[in-house]
């Protein structure tokens, strides 16, 4: 990891701050993100739960959708606040890691604790990525 313990503290701070706006209704268990780009700007995230479980978006993704939207593509660290410290879920995992499996990942419990510091790697191994897709010939590809 890199030696950015300054940035990282306000990432886990503004990760804690985000947990409060988290929309939780139906696990109450609210998710904050902080996600700093190599820009140096720090986009934040939520979760927010629905009634039709699978369309809840993750804090981690939200944090990704509202970067990307500005136009960041690439990120250095993102912060993940939950009461009890849990990881990011296989989905969070898979679109952390579409930009870049180096991204520091800490994960603190709601009293700013760090109970894990690792990377997107480390937490999804054996990613797919674009890598594994196939890539068709030239003759193939239609105009």
């Amino acid at each position: 990891m890199r030696d950015s313990s300054a940035r990282y503290a306000e990432l886990v701070q503004l990760a804690l701050n985000a947990q409060k706006w988290a929309y939780a209704p139906y696990s109450d268990y609210a998710v904050g993100a902080a996600l700093l780009s190599t820009s140096g700007e720090i986009y934040d995230g939520v979760n927010v739960e629905n009634a039709v479980f699978p369309l809840t978006i993750c804090a981690e993704r939200s944090a990704v959708v509202k970067a990307v939207s500005a136009g960041e593509r690439e990120f250095e660290a993102i912060a993940v606040a939950t009461d009890n410290g849990g990881t990011p879920c296989g989905a969070c995992r898979q679109v952390l890691a579409e930009f870049g499996l180096d991204i520091a990942v800490i994960i603190v419990d709601r009293t700013g604790e760090i109970t894990l510091e690792t990377t997107v790697g480390a937490l999804l191994p054996h990613t797919f990525t674009a890598n594994d897709l196939p890539i068709p010939e030239a003759s193939e590809k239609k105009s």
